[in-house]
């Protein structure tokens, strides 16, 4: 095989309550197409990422040093819908991509449990991957080095609206402000709220949405990193959306509604903020990343 194109959807991670352990995948696409070459390019990306630190080709050679293999030289074409540093799994993305065109360019054919163990040990965590790899909505775990992964549905009916402002926002910088510690309360707080999180996702009760999708564990100090947050959330409000939560670490914030029309309404309002915003009237992805080789 000498070329492989893969589609990978934006992911929203978090959902709140569920930190570094939920993930949605999202109908916002990058596609990448991995042509064997005799050096390493790249199109469709700034000149910053066109060398071997790019995300997409750190996934694609760790599939390639799992199986004690040299990794050949690729030209890597991407076209990028999810925006990078925006909350929406765009690392998670490009990983994933090399990954999965990796595993089909060596043959290697490990299942999609090795691969997301080989990612995870370069993101870190596995709630954007999951999604990323699996579709829909994911809630991971890591025991004794192995991820454990279970998949929901969410309700059919709900839109996932997000909302990314002109301004970018690193998971370095967001991780940075933090808490080494919390208290049992506050545990206590996150576990109750994730447990009733999932059920709401999967029945789209907007009411228990709302009330669920509170944390105490990354959403308070995330918050003041992200300019016209408060303006935002009560103009979802305002226009009959209360579930509302920061989308990853952020900027991106995050809708949960099952009505159609509040994205045009929402869009209306986002007009009069100081910055730009851009609004994306999503449903979950329940493919996850798809291949095909060429």
């Amino acid at each position: 095989m000498e070329q492989v194109t893969v589609r990978v959807p934006a992911t929203t991670g978090n959902l709140a309550a569920g930190f570094d352990t939920l993930g949605c995948a999202l109908t916002l696409y990058n596609n990448l197409r991995f042509s064997r070459s005799d050096r390493l390019s790249f199109t469709g990306c700034p000149a910053e990422y066109q060398n071997a630190n790019n995300l997409a080709v750190q996934g694609f050679a760790s599939v390639y040093q799992h199986i004690e293999q040299p990794m050949p030289a690729v030209r890597i074409d991407i076209s990028a819908e999810i925006p990078i540093c925006g909350g929406m799994g765009s690392s998670a993305a490009m990983l994933a991509a090399g990954a999965l065109a990796g595993n089909a360019l060596s043959g290697a054919e490990l299942p999609l449990e090795t691969l997301l163990e080989l990612t995870t040990r370069i993101e870190g965590h596995p709630d954007n991957l999951a999604p990323a790899f699996y579709g829909g909505i994911t809630a991971s775990m890591v025991e004794d080095g192995h991820i454990y992964t279970v998949r929901y549905a969410p309700h059919p009916a709900l839109h996932f609206v997000t909302l990314t402002p002109d301004f970018p926002l690193s998971t370095h910088a967001a991780r940075a402000v933090l808490p080494e510690r919390v208290s049992r309360e506050d545990a206590v707080y996150n576990c109750s709220h994730l447990a009733v999180l999932l059920r709401a996702l999967e029945n789209g009760d907007e009411n228990t949405l709302a009330a669920a999708l509170r944390d105490r564990l990354h959403q308070p100090y995330r918050i003041p990193l992200i300019d016209e947050y408060e303006a935002v959330r009560s103009l979802a409000k305002e226009n009959g959306c209360g579930a509302f939560c920061v989308s990853g670490a952020g900027p991106t914030l995050l809708c949960l509604t099952r009505d159609a029309s509040f994205p045009v309404r929402m869009e209306s309002g986002l007009a009069s903020m100081r910055h730009r915003w851009l609004l994306r009237d999503l449903k979950a992805d329940q493919a996850g990343a798809v291949i095909r080789e060429e």
